[in-house]
């Protein structure tokens, strides 16, 4: 389950977060690319945007219960 107080810094502000043990396997910026980006010169990705409409938050589910390192979170 992914750390709140281990969010990486690219994330942008809200209930969605990407935490430190983001191993940037790409999978959350395939399922969800309108909200998640790499942050290529560190190695992770983040939440660049919130999901703006149920479809946007419903992928994003997805891919926090796909995530291999359970590294994206909800504090929804």
């Amino acid at each position: 389950m992914a750390d709140p107080e281990n969010r990486v810094d690219s994330n942008i502000a809200g209930k969605w977060y990407v935490d430190l043990e983001c191993i940037d396997c790409d999978l959350c910026r395939t399922t969800a690319p309108e909200n998640f980006k790499a942050n290529e010169d560190e190695g992770y990705s983040f939440v660049f945007k919130q999901p703006e409409s149920d479809e946007e938050a419903e992928l994003c589910q997805q891919a926090l219960e796909e995530c291999p390192v359970e590294a994206i979170g909800n504090d929804g």
